[in-house]
C-alpha cells in the first residue's frame, strides 16, 4: 500500500510541476501556476501523514515506510532545483527564453566543487529524512513495529558515507579534460 502511495506521490509531484508550468507559460496564468507549484510540498506532507496513519493502525514498518521519509527528504532538499530545471525548459519551449545551458562542468576544480555541493544537498536530504524517520518511530512508539525504519536509517547513512568518498575524491583527484 505505502509503495503505491510513494509512486502516486512521485507522479503527483511531477504532475503538479507540469500543470503549474503549463498554466504559467501556455495559459499565461502566473497565479494559477504558482498555486499548482505550491502544491508539491503538500504531497510530501500527505505522504508522511499517511505513513504515520498506516503504522498507527498496526502495520509493521517495511522498507516502503522508510522510503517515504527518504522520498520526502530528497524532495525537500532537491525539489527546488528540479522545479527550476523544468521551469528553465518550459520557459525556453513556450516563452521564448534562451536555451538553458548545462550547468554541469565535467572537469577540474569546478567539477569537484559541484560534486561537493551535491553531497551537501544529500546531507540535507539525509538530515530531513532521519528527522522524519525518528519522528515516525517516536510517534508510533513501538520498537518492534518500527525496526525496519532503523535499518533504513543505517543503510542511508552508509550510502551517505559512500557518496562522501565519491564526491570528495574529485577534490583530491580532479578529472582532467
Amino acid at each position: 500500500m505505502i509503495g503505491w502511495l510513494i509512486l502516486a506521490c512521485e507522479i503527483g509531484f511531477w504532475l503538479f510541476i507540469l500543470l503549474g508550468l503549463f498554466a504559467r507559460y501556455r495559459l499565461r496564468q502566473r497565479t494559477l501556476g504558482s498555486v499548482l507549484l505550491f502544491c508539491t510540498p503538500l504531497i510530501d506532507i500527505l505522504l508522511i501523514v499517511f505513513t504515520i496513519i498506516d503504522l498507527k493502525n498496526g502495520a509493521a514498518a517495511t522498507t516502503f515506510h522508510g522510503l517515504a521519509a527518504v522520498y520526502v527528504g530528497v524532495s525537500i532538499a532537491f525539489g527546488k532545483r528540479m522545479i527550476q530545471w523544468a521551469d528553465d525548459r518550459f520557459a525556453h519551449l513556450f516563452a521564448g527564453a534562451p536555451r538553458p545551458l548545462s550547468s554541469s562542468v565535467k572537469h577540474g576544480a569546478q567539477h569537484a566543487k559541484q560534486e561537493r555541493a551535491g553531497w551537501y544537498r544529500h546531507v540535507l536530504a539525509w538530515a530531513i529524512g532521519l528527522l522524519l524517520l525518528f519522528g515516525i518511530i517516536y510517534n508510533v512508539g513501538n520498537a518492534n513495529q518500527t525496526k525496519s525504519l532503523l535499518k533504513t536509517a543505517q543503510l542511508w547513512t552508509a550510502i551517505l558515507i559512500i557518496d562522501f568518498i565519491w564526491s570528495f575524491s574529485y577534490t583530491l583527484w580532479p578529472r582532467r579534460s
